[in-house]
């Protein structure tokens, strides 16, 4: 009796379209993986995507056929469109549109769809204008950053800095608002710049246009935009140690903030900053000129990313919980009248 049939697995048919990738035959694929040509020849087929092979649709043909019912994502359906839609204009990944859509539609999976059925439907998807505008987000919002050490040192000469292990205990949790972590991007050669604040406990942004990265600049451009929050959510500032806070102490008397820095060459102390800065150059590419936003601008993108449901929120978006924080704060203010 011959041996029993084995499926291909992600794993050989990657190497199957790489090997094509560099010119090699089907044939000589075959060996190299020890299977038999027409094994590929008839993966080869359900893979072929415009004018290639491609394995994760190769992949989906196949569970397609194992599936039961109808597919959820197809072209024209509600469903469809409202997920497609949701990536390209709002810009959420598609963890995020499955977490908003169980959020919204707990009772009905009609409605649902998970993260996974959405990376399939995109890959799986024709090769076309659509296609590539779908994988240019994803391709974005996964971006990873370099690691800040590679730039120039922008440490050293702040007097009287205030230690992160200084900072409350109540900071170091995210159930209260009011303790912001705060940074730069920088543009192009580093002649431009965007002041970016997020909250720890709500993920809540707030950018502010600075004319240049001195402290001068920051210091004018996060008191305008923390002086927009009620005093009750100006608690805490966390930022590294780059020059451009040196003025640090006038921020706090201006706005009522106590200003802690992170250890040198530590993001890791600032991690909520450090994720929403990856996800801004979705707006602000590195290498662009940063200087020609305006206020409006910047504070329309922050607001698009206020609106983005978050796992780590439950799915809620960062506006959502701001609104309750302060919606609280203000009915204990009653209470206390």
């Amino acid at each position: 009796m011959g041996s029993k049939y084995q499926q291909l697995s992600m794993d050989e048919r990657n190497r199957l379209q790489r090997g094509l990738n560099q010119g090699m035959s089907l044939r000589a694929v075959a060996r190299e993986l020890q299977r038999s040509p027409s094994t590929l020849s008839r993966e080869y087929r359900r893979g072929w995507v415009g004018n290639s092979y491609d394995a994760v649709a190769g992949r989906e043909t196949v569970w397609a056929r194992r599936r039961r019912g109808t597919r959820k994502l197809v072209a024209g359906n509600a469903l469809t469109e409202r997920v497609t839609a949701t990536i390209l204009e709002r810009k959420w990944s598609p963890e995020q549109v499955a977490g908003r859509l169980r959020l919204e539609h707990p009772e009905d999976k009609s409605q649902q769809v998970s993260h996974e059925t959405i990376y399939q439907y995109i890959y799986a998807h024709p090769a076309g204008e659509l296609k590539a505008a779908l994988i240019e987000a994803l391709r974005q919002g996964h971006q990873k950053r370099r690691p800040r050490s590679r730039g120039k040192d922008r440490r050293g000469g702040i007097r009287n800095m205030r230690s992160i292990r200084e900072r409350p205990a109540e900071a170091e949790g995210r159930e209260v608002p009011g303790h912001w972590e705060g940074d730069l991007i920088k543009g192009a050669f580093n002649g431009s710049a965007i002041g970016t604040l997020v909250d720890r406990s709500s993920r809540f942004v707030i950018l502010a246009r600075v004319d240049d990265a001195t402290a001068e600049s920051i210091l004018e451009g996060f008191t305008r935009r923390l002086r927009t929050l009620p005093k009750a959510f100006r608690q805490t500032l966390t930022y590294d140690q780059g020059r451009e806070m040196a003025r640090h102490q006038e921020l706090e008397q201006r706005v009522s903030i106590r200003v802690f820095f992170a250890d040198p060459h530590s993001p890791w102390q600032r991690p909520t900053n450090e994720n929403t800065n990856g996800l801004l150059r979705q707006y602000f590419p590195k290498g662009t000129d940063l200087s020609g936003y305006s206020q409006r601008h910047l504070t329309r993108v922050a607001e698009e990313l206020n609106n983005r449901p978050r796992k780590s929120l439950g799915f809620r978006t960062p506006a959502e919980v701001m609104a309750q924080q302060i919606r609280q704060l203000n009915s204990g203010v009653a209470l206390q009248n």
